[in-house]
């Protein structure tokens, strides 16, 4: 065998083929993984695998499984880089057939077969990997080795530029023919081929792992390898548990971004091309929003004649289990005729004779593009409506100092603008313009349309100098239309009611508040909160391109994980690698340090824990729910109870608020007639307790000409009181003593549509559901009235029909109904029942009703 492989690289080495150089690019290489499958890698080892949770749990698996989820990893890599020029290849030593294109030509190099032919890798190149199993034969990794350069060279024959790898894994325990090593050695120097030898229990001082017990052949092949991998350019020997853990840590995609053609102008280079520049440049990405990779929906598939059969996969072997087979999900657009039919003033028409009926399918050439406007929409037949005559360029508008830029304003990516390599005239122009713009500290104003008769981008173009070359760097700006501003009062400066400036108040800080809050931020200080360099220096805590997007790596490391684990039970996730969360809590060393600012902080502005808020408990041991506007502090401003109302405050107040203090005294006059009689037992559990009616009735009963006052005008029918409560609960925007005020007050603004519907329709069923709720029936009934007008004119119409049903079962089977009330309101007919599909089609909104479901709700149903 020797003999043999001393020909083989004569030949090799004296083919007289050249030899080139060859460029690192991404993608454009071919990988080979030589697996040692001998009978050692069959021996059982335990692995400790790191839950979620921080705990471990010993799994039991062979050195080869252990050892070739290394190898799938690698693979997965590639496949989700997603790099057709990224190819790989697999070759097994130590099998018990023999299948390479080396021993073809010749006897020689036995048990080393090809296993997975060069190519772009899949999952089923995974799947394929995951079936390797130790054989009963031993294999020569030398002979390996040359198998996987005439592989390589075989198929890169014709791309000499492309970058080969190959990787060795094996355990090191079996006899290597170590004659004429050095040849191979020379032609691997030769090819710069990059090689790797993952070593399972490899002896690593980095690592801090050395292997006890280790038999004297596992150490002299170790020391051969070693001595290998010295002589070679491009070697590395490692440890398998440590290329375990580093293949896992967070990594970068690099990708270079394509270089697009435009052009610089200066000036108007139409009507004035004396006076004007114009430069041919190119730009590039310099920052882009990365994402996860997105997960495809899978279904098992089944057969078309009959969708209950499902399709298997059958074995290739006895013992193995038949598999379902999956197809990937696609989404596929259908545009189907609606119910309703429009005119061109948006009226809803019947049409008998239509050709197309509702439910048919319409293909997407003969639909008509259009634009919501209201609850319409403005056609737009040709798809759009005319474009800006705008043209192709970045035109620089004016220049500005760059402490004028705002960081806050900065909408989206940047870009690079690179002069034209392939013109001097453009390069010696833009460097000029970038050196004046550094050296006076400018930035230009522009104006971007990437294509003829695009929408314009506004921007900003900053000069950047590089060693070799200038350029700009492209901050896309804000239009005024994008702009948000929040004002809000002053933090430093208060203002009396008198309009006098107030110098000391619980809101102003005073210089001590002052000193300890600047003490506290100078010490979480983090630029010389990270390691000691080589002098000794301490360097920034962060740094940008160490800081890797949890979302992505975690997405990335699942499927990793997914595709080389069988059993997703037994070995779960493990948790995210440490270099992920290096940046999640801030450095001990800070926080230590800062111990004593943030004590300084806390004892000068009096910080402390706010108790819990528990809500009060009513006299049956039932707990109020929360509501959703419950934390409303804007809308739900509860005055205190002792401080008197001024005129001014009075006059700004809603109908509701402003006549609360007649139904409280009405209430308070009612509560004390229960408890007069004794009856404070049985009070209904309908009315709820208020801290107003308390109040009063340690005030003392009002007198029976206040108390008589009622909650709404005498002129309707509501001629008293019902409720016992206050007028607004917390969180509600609708009083109950004058809903249908407060209702329209607050639509009149415009800004709390939703609010109020939700708040007008929580007080009609309240109202509707109290004792002797009968008297204000008609009042109910003009609430229901306009809230659907609005519901139908504001979208609100899902609101409405939640509403309406909602109403129809507590009047009909709710404890205590009120079949009156609705009685009442089927009086009114159609026109106050569930909005329809063709109905809400008309207003411009969606129902999930259809107009017969509409016509049959308003019914009543006992």
């Amino acid at each position: 065998m020797a003999s043999r492989r001393r020909v083989r690289h004569a030949s090799c080495c004296t083919s007289g083929r050249p030899h080139y150089n060859m460029a690192e690019r991404a993608g454009y290489t071919v990988t080979m993984f030589l697996v040692d499958v001998s009978a050692s890698m069959g021996k059982v080892r335990e692995v400790e695998v790191e839950q979620f949770n921080g705990e471990t749990r010993i799994i039991e698996m062979t050195n080869l499984e252990w050892a070739l989820q290394f190898v799938k990893l690698k693979i997965q890599e590639m496949i989700y880089n997603g790099r057709k020029t990224d190819q790989c290849g697999v070759i097994l030593f130590g099998t018990e057939e023999t299948n390479n294109i080396v021993n073809e030509k010749g006897p020689g190099y036995e048990h080393v077969s090809e296993y997975i032919p060069i190519g772009t890798p899949t999952a089923e190149t995974i799947s394929k990997v995951s079936e390797i199993k130790p054989g009963d034969d031993l294999g020569d990794p030398v002979d390996a080795i040359i198998v996987g350069i005439e592989t390589q060279s075989k198929y890169l024959i014709s791309k000499r530029t492309w970058t080969r790898k190959m990787v060795l894994i094996t355990d090191a325990e079996n006899p290597i023919e170590v004659e004429d090593w050095e040849a191979t050695v020379g032609k691997m120097n030769d090819l710069k081929i990059k090689f790797t030898i993952v070593g399972i229990d490899f002896d690593d001082d980095d690592y801090g792992f050395e292997e006890e017990d280790k038999t004297d052949m596992k150490r002299a092949n170790e020391e051969f390898y070693h001595k290998f991998i010295g002589a070679l350019d491009l070697g590395l020997v490692g440890n398998a548990a440590f290329a375990l853990e580093e293949i896992s840590r967070p990594d970068t995609k690099q990708t270079k971004s394509a270089l697009l053609g435009t052009t610089l102008r200066l000036g108007d280079t139409v009507n004035y091309p004396d006076e004007s520049l114009e430069i041919s440049v190119k730009v590039s990405k310099c920052t882009a929003l990365a994402r996860p990779k997105s997960w495809k929906k899978f279904t098992v598939r089944r057969n078309r004649d009959d969708p209950e059969d499902v399709v298997m996969k059958e074995p290739e072997d006895e013992d193995e289990d038949r598999k379902l087979l999956y197809a990937q999900l696609a989404m596929r657009t259908k545009y189907v005729v609606s119910s309703a039919v429009m005119d061109e003033d948006n009226d809803e028409l019947e049409v008998p004779d239509a050709p197309d009926k509702a439910g048919d399918t319409v293909e997407k050439e003969d639909l008509i593009r259009g634009y919501k406007y209201g609850s319409s929409y403005a056609p737009c037949p040709d798809g759009n409506f005319p474009r800006l005559p705008t043209k192709k360029g970045i035109e620089i508008c004016g220049v500005m100092f760059e402490d004028k830029y705002r960081p806050d304003w900065a909408m989206g990516e940047i870009q690079y603008v690179w002069a034209d390599p392939a013109s001097p005239a453009a390069q010696v122009a833009l460097s000029s313009i970038a050196e004046a713009m550094y050296l006076n500290r400018f930035m230009a104003i522009t104006r971007w349309v990437s294509r003829p008769e695009a929408d314009p981008k506004i921007g900003l173009l900053k000069a950047v100098i590089f060693d070799k070359t200038d350029c700009f760097l492209w901050i896309p700006m804000p239009f005024a239309d994008d702009i948000r501003k929040y004002p809000f009062a002053s933090l430093d400066r208060l203002v009396n009611k008198k309009g006098e400036v107030v110098t000391q108040h619980p809101y102003l800080p005073i210089k001590g508040q002052l000193d300890a809050m600047e003490n506290f931020v100078d010490a979480m200080d983090l630029m010389e909160a990270g390691e000691k360099n080589d002098e000794g220096v301490r360097q920034p805590w962060f740094e940008t391109n160490l800081s890797y997007n949890p979302a992505i790596h975690r997405v990335k490391q699942a499927q990793f994980h997914a595709a080389v684990v069988t059993d997703l039970q037994k070995q779960p996730v493990p948790p995210p690698h440490p270099e992920l969360l290096k940046y999640f809590n801030p450095p001990r060393r800070v926080l230590k340090k800062a111990s004593s600012a943030i004590e300084e902080v806390k004892a000068a502005f009096n910080v402390r824990e706010v108790p819990k808020k528990i809500t009060r408990s009513r006299k049956d041991d039932h707990v109020r729910a929360r509501e959703e506007g419950d934390d409303m502090l804007l809308l739900d401003k509860v005055p205190n109870k002792k401080r008197k109302v001024s005129d001014t405050q009075a006059q700004s107040q809603s109908p509701s608020q402003v006549k609360t203090s007649s139904k409280i005294a009405a209430t308070s006059q009612q509560k004390l007639r229960k408890k007069t009689s004794g009856d404070s037992e049985t009070e209904s559990e309908t009315e709820p307790e208020s801290d107003q009616e308390d109040l009063l009735d340690k005030m003392g009963a009002p007198s029976s000409s206040k108390a008589r006052q009622l909650p709404t005008p005498a002129s309707r029918e509501t001629s008293a009181a019902p409720r016992t409560t206050s007028d607004r609960l917390p969180g509600r925007i609708i009083g109950t003593a004058y809903p249908l005020e407060d209702f329209k007050q607050n639509i009149a603004s415009g800004d709390l549509v939703t609010k109020a519907v939700k708040d007008l329709a929580f007080v009609i069923k309240d109202i509707v559901m109290q004792p002797f709720s009968s008297r204000r029936n008609s009042e109910m009934l003009e609430c229901m009235k306009q809230l659907r007008k609005v519901a139908t004119e504001e979208d609100e119409i899902d609101a409405w029909n939640e509403f309406i049903i909602d109403l129809k079962y507590v009047c009909l089977e709710g404890r205590p109904c009120n079949t009156e009330f609705w009685e009442r309101v089927t009086d009114l007919g159609r026109d106050i029942s569930l909005v329809s599909k063709s109905e809400a089609t008309r207003l411009g909104g969606k129902s999930a009703f259809t107009e017969a479901q509409a016509t049959e709700f308003i019914r009543l149903t006992n």
